[in-house]
């Protein structure tokens, strides 16, 4: 499989000559659709391929949001309408939609994609033409922070690897006391490796020890060999930072060969469909951590929004994060109007902002947001609150 930044390079050189054509002659004043009746934003999420089911979750927290402000009357007598791109689960497509979005459709910013890599593509059009992007959920520090340069026109409304990882071994240490862990990843996935690596520095710092690694592909079925592998270390733990349906199939398969270890993970199990795939035997004795917890009251207004909008249907982590992007660039734009480094500015100075996870205050350094985490028990099929950490900076 292409590496994280093998993937970028071949997009943009694919997408290359299709960006310069565009692009010739344009300046940077992305405004234009500020002198008409509709102010516009592009979304530009997986809607198809292997990411679709985070892009497109993503993409309906974006609609709640604008939704919510239209109703209200919109932005100073302006409806705010939403063009939509598809970026097809792929780089390469990533770029060609910011593309197309920025120089047909005259966007003032950009929301999304989901994932990472599709979101680093996207990048230098969208800084080229000074249009601000908010990434609702790609968690990699390289997205907004790269080689110690910061991205003047990208932020992020989600916290970034780094940190779950930090609070997830913090929490194997110290409060499961946790000696020994095994992780398990998924090799195929830049999140899922970079996740393990800092998992296992932060666990061996507080004086634990990884006895073994395993790895997995997404899409696969079977488990079991590796994971009968993994039961002869008998470790305290099993880090598995992946993505909600291999988990579920790695979680089921674990407890049917008989292992009992504590199994952890990360944002990416958040999905109440994991259930349904491990049952809710099997996912006792899990620990993850994510964004928010449903049951804390100052979400509350998202949530019951959200199933009004969609048929009872609950959110999950990823309609979350694009409702906070929405929040956040709606705010941007009502403080000053659609001008490009005028957004940027107020994207960076957002603070104590309310949105579906709580609040959030934006770190100008990094473009990374500071907001809580929250380290959540599955516990007969229900989840509850374990503990939760305050917003650091």
């Amino acid at each position: 499989m292409f590496s994280l930044k093998k993937k970028i390079r071949l997009a943009l050189a694919v997408s290359g000559l299709l960006v310069c054509s565009a692009f010739t002659g344009c300046g940077g004043d992305s405004g234009g659709a500020s002198n008409a009746d509709q102010i516009v934003i592009g979304s530009n999420f997986e809607l198809t391929g292997n990411h679709a089911q985070y892009g497109s979750n993503a993409a309906k927290g974006l609609k709640l949001a604008v939704k919510e402000a239209n109703d209200k009357g919109g932005i100073n007598g302006k409806q705010i309408k939403i063009v939509e791109a598809d970026s097809k689960s792929e780089a390469a497509e990533s770029v060609n939609a910011a593309t197309k979005l920025i120089s047909d459709d005259k966007v003032v910013a950009l929301i999304g994609p989901a994932v990472t890599a599709n979101v680093i593509a996207e990048s230098q059009v969208a800084a080229d033409n000074k249009v601000p992007v908010i990434a609702p959920a790609a968690t990699n520090p390289d997205v907004t922070v790269e080689n110690g340069t910061l991205k003047e026109f990208i932020f992020r409304s989600c916290f970034i690897d780094p940190q779950q990882s930090e609070v997830m071994a913090q929490f194997a240490a110290k409060d499961l006391h946790a000696q020994t862990a095994v992780l398990y990843l998924d090799s195929s996935s830049d999140y899922s490796k970079s996740l393990g690596r800092i998992f296992k520095e932060t666990f061996e710092s507080l004086g634990g020890q990884v006895v073994m690694e395993e790895a997995f592909l997404a899409k696969d079925q079977d488990f079991k060999a590796a994971l009968t592998k993994i039961q002869t270390a008998n470790a305290d733990v099993i880090f598995v930072p992946a993505y909600y349906e291999e988990v579920g199939k790695i979680v089921k398969q674990a407890r049917e060969l008989g292992i009992q270890s504590t199994i952890l993970g990360t944002d990416g199990w958040d999905d109440s469909k994991v259930v349904d795939i491990a049952g809710a035997d099997a996912l006792n004795n899990t620990f993850f951590c994510t964004h928010y917890f449903d049951g804390d009251a100052e979400v509350q207004d998202f949530i019951n929004a959200y199933k009004k909008e969609y048929n009872n249907e609950n959110p999950n982590v990823f309609a979350a994060l694009g409702y906070d992007a929405g929040k956040m660039l709606i705010d941007a734009i009502q403080r000053d109007g659609t001008d490009s480094e005028k957004i940027r500015a107020n994207i960076e100075t957002i603070k104590d902002l309310k949105v579906g996870t709580g609040k959030i205050t934006m770190d100008a350094a990094t473009h990374n947001p500071i907001k809580g985490i929250v380290v959540l028990e599955n516990k007969n099929g229900a989840r509850e609150l374990r503990t939760k950490i305050a917003p650091q900076g």
